[in-house]
């Protein structure tokens, strides 16, 4: 069982996430590469809430094939180019997060390899077997 750390002596959490989080001995790590708001077919949505989606679908796709789900996510790392786009982006991050919400962390950057991508996400997970 993963053990949550908000401590009283640091500010709550700003949203659905915690300071810190405990894997236990024994748990298997998986570890994404950022995943980006493409489509199968090489297709980018134009907006910042269909490109989150994308991305929240083809970590779900990567976890299921490790046997794992958002309930095994102990960290998310979220990378935005418009800080305009905050809110659409943790609409989606909060609807893919299990109960036990993972670490978080968000940054905003200047751009990706392509102007059209909007935003990147990539997770860690762990899971006793």
């Amino acid at each position: 069982m993963t053990k949550v750390f908000n401590p009283p002596s640091v500010r709550r959490p700003f949203g659905n996430y915690n300071h810190g989080l405990l894997v236990p001995p024994g748990a298997s790590l998986l570890v994404t590469s950022g995943q980006l708001g493409i489509g199968l077919d090489d297709t980018v949505p134009g907006d910042v809430t269909a490109q989150t989606e994308l991305c929240f679908e083809a970590i779900r796709a990567i976890l299921e094939e490790a046997d794992m789900s958002f309930a095994n996510v102990i960290r998310i790392s979220g990378f935005l180019t418009r800080r305009e786009d905050f809110p659409a982006y943790m609409a989606v991050r909060d609807r893919f997060t299990a109960d036990l919400k993972p670490t978080s962390t968000l940054i905003i950057v200047s751009g990706f390899t392509r102007p059209e991508f909007l935003v990147e996400v990539e997770v860690t997970a762990a899971k006793v077997f």
